[in-house]
């Protein structure tokens, strides 16, 4: 009797299949039902059509016994295709046991002083570890079915007509831009040389990609509250080598994208978004990182949802998606999907470069690329991670409000985050910054923070162009970086991630608190 036999037990002629022998005289089955189960599961439950039963039947992976096989009759058995389903979700229902027992409750004693406050991290439930597994369990490994799962409800989600996955945020921006170095946009192909408008107090990898394909940087200061760029100098800027602007939402607060996208239609300039940090953010309700022609998200912990590494830059331009597409995956000219051939039905009919005629389109490439591509695991946990995203957004701006509220009577120390006009932030952090003539220093109060087991961060980079990697890059500054120096000196931030508490969040208003009044 082996596992995946059909049997019946004697004394009572009740059905069931073998789920595994215990020993010489134990066999546990699961219990067949004729009926669909008045609630059904898809989790535990599978509907079967079997040669032995003139009816569906299903079986109930939690519904189980444990029989002596004396007293049962062999009767048939399930065919591979159910037999997989079944194990299957047994591994899946274990797994969901596993989290309920040692991820569930892992942050559920805060201890002040002890327990540490973190600025970001992973939030998630059984529904992941599931998919996860699940995913694996496939052993396809590469972009399969939840990669392609996720790419079109993402698109969705944001109201975009494509989205493609890749490793990470910052290759999201890499592909971005140099999705716009691309000849097949011919008299609008940014060229080494060319100028990009963009800030220098933010990510690295927002910038380090116009760096990469020799164009420009030109950097404009911030505004001091929202931390986005002072769009009332970005014209001023503009000569003919402009070719584009790439900025991010600073924190997950949107820049004035109204006026940066009337500029740039006025003197025709692409525009990137950054939008890794404000993943549900509205800008006049309008979901950021749509405005304009490309827009990157990053899925790292930290981030409004996470696959742990991964990102996505996502268009509604046709053209632009399959450039994209060409640098994400080895600059290849063909757009079959892994495992596909002859999607275009001409795979040996083409002639491109100075090629054979004929030469095999999967092996023709169009660009100089990268393989920026995301695993099928990734993907699977991005999939539940995304339905997420609504309760996260709320999260995320019910902490920043506490924190608002808790902290506005400070305003005589610090300079407190605003949001843009017209805009519903999904915010990454609370950022502060002192003002000037306050009787502490920045490391000060960081330092005293993070004794207390409070995690800061700085606003990133603080200023591009002090850090080490651009001594010697070509950039140009427009207008001075004042604001930018003193975000540099002067500007922290704690978290308002999902995982924080109301009571986490109320040790961190009563630290900071303490702290400043014991310094005035």
């Amino acid at each position: 009797m082996i596992t995946g036999s059909i049997i019946r037990i004697k004394e009572t002629g009740i059905y069931g299949v073998v789920a595994n022998k215990v020993n010489e005289d134990k066999v546990e089955i699961y219990i067949v039902a004729f009926d669909a189960p008045y609630s059904y599961d898809e989790k535990y439950n599978i509907e079967m059509t079997l040669s032995v039963f003139e009816q569906t039947v299903y079986l109930d992976i939690c519904n189980k016994d444990t029989i002596e096989p004396d007293n049962l009759v062999t009767i048939g058995e399930v065919d591979k295709f159910y037999l997989e389903k079944i194990s299957r979700l047994e591994i899946l229902s274990k797994v969901e046991n596993y989290y309920d027992l040692f991820h569930a409750d892992k942050d559920r004693d805060f201890i002040p002083k002890v327990s540490s406050v973190s600025y970001g991290g992973r939030v998630y439930d059984e529904k992941e570890m599931r998919s996860l597994v699940d995913s694996s369990l496939d052993f396809w490994l590469t972009a399969g079915r939840y990669n392609k799962q996720f790419e079109q409800e993402y698109a969705n989600f944001l109201g975009v007509r494509y989205a493609l996955l890749t490793n990470s945020g910052s290759s999201a921006n890499l592909l971005a831009f140099s999705a716009l170095s691309s000849p097949k946009l011919k008299d609008r192909q940014i060229k080494p040389g060319d100028e990009v408008i963009t800030v220098a107090a933010g990510f690295p990898t927002t910038v380090t990609p116009i760096v990469q394909n020799g164009a420009i940087p030109v950097f404009i200061d911030v505004d001091l509250g929202t931390y986005n760029i002072l769009v009332d100098r970005i014209e001023a800027a503009i000569t003919p080598k402009t070719k584009a602007i790439m900025i991010a939402h600073t924190m997950g607060n949107p820049f004035e994208i109204d006026q940066v996208i009337e500029i740039a239609s006025k003197y025709n300039l692409w525009v990137v978004e950054d939008n890794c940090d404000a993943l549900g953010s509205t800008f006049k309700g309008q979901l950021t990182g749509t405005f304009g022609h490309i827009g990157t998200s990053s899925f790292y912990p930290p981030h409004h949802m996470t696959m742990g590494e991964g990102g996505a830059v996502y268009t509604n331009n046709a053209l632009l998606k399959s450039i994209l597409e060409s640098f994400r995956d080895w600059g290849r000219d063909c757009w079959c999907p892994s495992g596909c051939d002859n999607t275009c039905n001409k795979r040996f009919g083409w002639e491109l470069g100075s090629l054979p005629f004929g030469y095999d389109h999967k092996y023709t490439y169009s660009h100089i690329g990268y393989n920026l591509r995301v695993t099928e695991m990734q993907a699977a946990i991005g999939v539940e991670q995304l339905k997420k995203v609504p309760s996260f957004t709320q999260a995320r701006r019910h902490n920043f409000s506490r924190l608002l509220e808790g902290l506005k009577d400070l305003e005589e120390f610090f300079i407190l985050p605003r949001a843009t006009r017209d805009s519903d932030p999904s915010w990454f952090g609370f950022i502060l910054t002192l003002r000037d003539g306050v009787k502490f220093t920045k490391n000060e109060i960081v330092a005293y923070l993070e004794a207390h087991r409070i995690q800061t961060r700085m606003l990133f980079a603080g200023n591009l162009t002090r850090q080490p990697a651009f001594q010697h890059v070509n950039y140009r500054v427009s207008g001075g970086l004042t604001n930018t120096d003193k975000i540099m000196h002067d500007t922290f931030l704690v978290g308002v991630y999902p995982g924080l508490t109301v009571e986490k969040v109320d040790y961190m208003i009563e630290t900071i608190r303490r702290f400043v009044l014991e310094k005035k």
